[in-house]
């Protein structure tokens, strides 16, 4: 799976389409999801921004997650992807949030091994999150993270070629 400026650009044409605006909060993304899609043309129609949270603290100053629940679980959680995603996208006012958390390596993290990653697409009425263990080094592990939300935000928006 590979981040795919073509998958953004769907994804931001479905958006556009409803005057529906976007906002992003990566972690072990590190901005390659942002960066993702402000390599389309015309992207700051929809784009409000992106939140890169890489430290757990920053998850709750940042996004509004939850601190018990990051102290309960550790950053590496569907549900702390939910909270980021939805955290993004009331703290950019957008209509649309995306998120991604995980595990790049090379080492494991608050006991999750590498390539453990969620992601999670949050609108007014839908939330959903994906739970992936994806194969490979930090950089395919993040680069596959990133294509995953994207294609988890072109099915919840029904921009599917």
């Amino acid at each position: 799976m590979s981040a795919s400026p073509e998958v953004a650009a769907r994804v931001l044409d479905a958006l556009a389409r409803r005057g529906r605006s976007l906002a992003v909060a990566e972690s072990l993304t590190g901005g390659l999801v942002t960066a993702t899609f402000v390599e389309v043309p015309g992207a700051s129609a929809v784009l409000r921004g992106g939140v890169v949270a890489y430290a757990t603290d920053l998850k709750a100053a940042l996004l509004g997650v939850d601190r018990v629940l990051l102290a309960a679980r550790g950053a590496v959680d569907p549900d702390v992807a939910v909270a980021m995603a939805r955290g993004v996208r009331e703290r950019l006012t957008a209509d649309v949030g995306l998120a991604t958390t995980g595990v790049a390596g090379p080492d494991p993290q608050d006991g999750q091994p590498v390539g453990t990653v969620h992601v999670a697409v949050v609108t007014g009425d839908v939330c959903e999150v994906r739970s992936l263990e994806l194969p490979g080094d930090r950089g395919a592990v993040r680069a596959a993270a990133c294509a995953a939300v994207l294609a988890l935000a072109s099915e919840v928006l029904g921009a599917e070629p």
